[in-house]
């Protein structure tokens, strides 16, 4: 790693929920990926609860909610988030169905088999993939669903630049049957695994944040910190385009056994 490019984990982490508040989505996606991902998933109905943990400003969220007829609760660390998650209810008509909740992924306070479905997309890698899948099934009913986006290797072998920087960023990145495998370790059923598209992050994703980044770097010209950070994720655009073919987001749906 270049030495004027910081590891992510450097960065004071009120700055970046601060960045990645003016964004719809907080990490790649897209409409038609939630809703393909949600098409394997039966058994819903009024009566089904559903979490979306490290919801966010809620963007996957409330297609979720126009999609689906259970109720449900996104769960984010981050206050400001989840302000603008309640707003975005209130905005959509769908507070009778939809709430926002200050809270962590790793201090649930759910009952044991209460939720039908646990949903989390750019974000299971907080509390790390294998730990999330393991500690979030007690929570399932029998049969309830899992599905969460999780960063993968495509390829058995990849560049030495990519290969340092995602073992810096998250150390739990691994291949596609790896994750796969451990998921049916963890006591699922693997229903599903599928490569996020390159709009994902290409429109959904980096796209957004070039003006974003202009007005930061013009508001707080001379802020180190801030600098910094935009220089990072300039220089992640830059790997992405670069190594795109050797790793990415996979949607990753599996079923409690």
């Amino acid at each position: 790693m270049s030495s004027d490019i910081k590891s992510i984990h450097e960065f004071d982490i009120n700055l970046i929920c601060e960045y990645y508040s003016n964004f719809e989505r907080q990490g790649p996606g897209s409409k038609e990926v939630t809703l393909k991902a949600l098409s394997f998933i039966d058994n819903l109905n009024k009566n089904s609860k559903i979490v979306d943990l490290g919801c966010g400003t809620g963007g996957q969220t409330m297609i979720l909610a126009q999609n689906t007829a259970g109720q449900i609760t996104g769960i984010d660390m981050f206050p400001t988030f989840i302000n603008i998650f309640n707003k975005n209810v209130q905005n959509l008509n769908l507070q009778n169905k939809v709430k926002g909740e200050v809270g962590s992924m790793d201090k649930l306070s759910f009952k044991d088999e209460e939720l039908d479905l646990i949903w989390s997309e750019g974000a299971i890698y907080n509390i790390g993939y294998e730990r999330g899948l393991r500690e979030w099934r007690k929570f399932l009913k029998k049969g309830g669903y899992i599905a969460v986006t999780e960063a993968s290797w495509f390829t058995e072998k990849r560049p030495s630049e990519i290969e340092e920087f995602w073992n810096d960023a998250y150390p739990e990145i691994d291949t596609i049957p790896k994750k796969v495998l451990q998921m049916q370790k963890a006591g699922y059923v693997p229903v599903a695994a599928f490569i996020l598209p390159d709009n994902c992050w290409t429109e959904n994703f980096f796209d957004p944040q070039i003006n974003v980044q202009k007005e930061y770097l013009s508001k707080h010209k001379g802020n180190t910190p801030i600098e910094g950070f935009i220089k990072n994720q300039q220089h992640e655009l830059v790997l992405y385009n670069k190594y795109k073919e050797f790793y990415g987001y996979v949607f990753y749906v599996g079923k409690k056994v």
